[in-house]
């Protein structure tokens, strides 16, 4: 019996069980992700700005910078959103430099204003992109909206060309348990309070930070992501933490 494609033998890794507060199965999932992200896809640079106390553009080109993107780089950013992560690659990369934002929210990518950026309507476990067209994979923040982890990693390294590199940036759960309490306190009662305040969508844009948070406890622990990687083919794994919070899972395809 001739041997099975290593694809069709690998497991699906979700990254978190079915939250059914929100949709029903994950069946729905897709569909109601998208939703929520279409409809508070212009309040969110504004309350992601509040919730970061305005250090999120700092933070992003350090992790960047860490993850050794560097000018004239290829770059596919994985589930763009609205540019966060993109408008601090694009200021490494420079002009010699080229950069592609892939997401499955056309609403989201309808608030990107950076000049020279392609836009792909698509999805991390199925990329639209060719194999090995792309010296640099960035994802933030996006890894506990996929569906299938391993199948988007698997992607991440069949489109990078040998010696590329990847960053994929998440809030993790911190360490202690205060720290924990007041987090979780911090991101499901005082940032959709303050959405309330700010959002043009009041509604939906404090149900979207609450979802935030839940993802984020729901998630399957760092251990999972990192051993992900490695069985996607990407060599020197680390994950690196700022602030107890921050996590950045950092690899590269080997030549």
């Amino acid at each position: 019996m001739p041997d099975m494609p290593t694809e069709d033998l690998r497991a699906v890794i979700a990254p978190h069980a079915p939250l059914i507060e929100y949709y029903a199965d994950e069946s729905e999932r897709h569909r109601w992700v998208r939703g929520i992200f279409d409809s508070t896809a212009s309040d969110y640079d504004r309350v992601e700005h509040l919730l970061a106390f305005g250090s999120g553009h700092w933070y992003r080109r350090r992790a960047l910078q860490r993850a050794h993107l560097r000018e004239g780089m290829e770059v596919l950013d994985v589930g763009i959103g609205t540019g966060l992560v993109a408008r601090e690659a694009l200021k490494i990369i420079g002009p010699a430099g080229r950069l592609v934002g892939v997401d499955p929210s056309p609403g989201m990518m309808g608030e990107i204003r950076l000049p020279g950026v392609e836009l792909v309507a698509g999805r991390a476990e199925a990329l639209p992109r060719a194999d090995m067209s792309a010296d640099f994979v960035s994802m933030g923040y996006a890894l506990r909206h996929l569906s299938d982890i391993a199948a988007a990693f698997a992607e991440f390294h069949r489109v990078l060309r040998p010696g590329g590199r990847l960053v994929v940036l998440e809030i993790t759960r911190p360490k202690s348990r205060l720290a924990m309490v007041g987090l979780k306190a911090y991101m499901r009662l005082v940032v959709p309070a303050i959405a309330r305040v700010v959002a043009h969508n009041r509604r939906g844009t404090s149900e979207l930070w609450r979802y935030y948070w839940d993802t984020i406890e729901a998630c399957v622990p760092p251990e999972t992501v990192v051993q992900a990687l490695k069985d996607a083919g990407f060599k020197r794994v680390r994950r690196y933490v700022e602030l107890g919070i921050f996590t950045e899972y950092t690899g590269f395809k080997p030549r």
